[in-house]
């Protein structure tokens, strides 16, 4: 882990995929959607957060909109924590139920 934030650029998030993966598989199912918000001169910024809650399928890409490499970017990006974070946290996606530690050593244990 590394102190003080570090910022991925919008049009690096909407060109690798991240946009794209996010919306598909977290937010779409929801009935929602982030945006990346291209300006007039190409700058781009993350924009608002679409919301379709009350449509029943939530919200769908159209055919031939969902980039099967940036799928494949993601998911090498993905695989390439994978190992560190299943020693750190026991598993993948953080659980709340569970406390890490960052000396890589120690297995993670409930919290109470």
């Amino acid at each position: 882990m590394t102190d003080g934030a570090r910022y991925i650029p919008a049009a690096e998030f909407r060109s690798e995929g991240f946009l794209q993966e996010v919306n598909r598989c977290f937010l779409h199912p929801l009935g929602l959607a982030l945006e990346v918000v291209v300006n007039e001169d190409g700058s781009e910024v993350i924009g608002g957060v679409w919301d379709y809650r009350a449509d029943p399928e939530g919200m769908i890409f159209g055919v031939g909109q969902i980039d099967p490499a940036k799928i494949a970017r993601v998911k090498a990006e993905r695989d390439r924590h994978a190992a560190t974070r299943k020693t750190m946290m026991g598993r993948v996606v953080q659980q709340p139920t569970r406390r890490w530690h960052p000396d890589l050593t120690t297995p993670p244990e409930d919290v109470p």
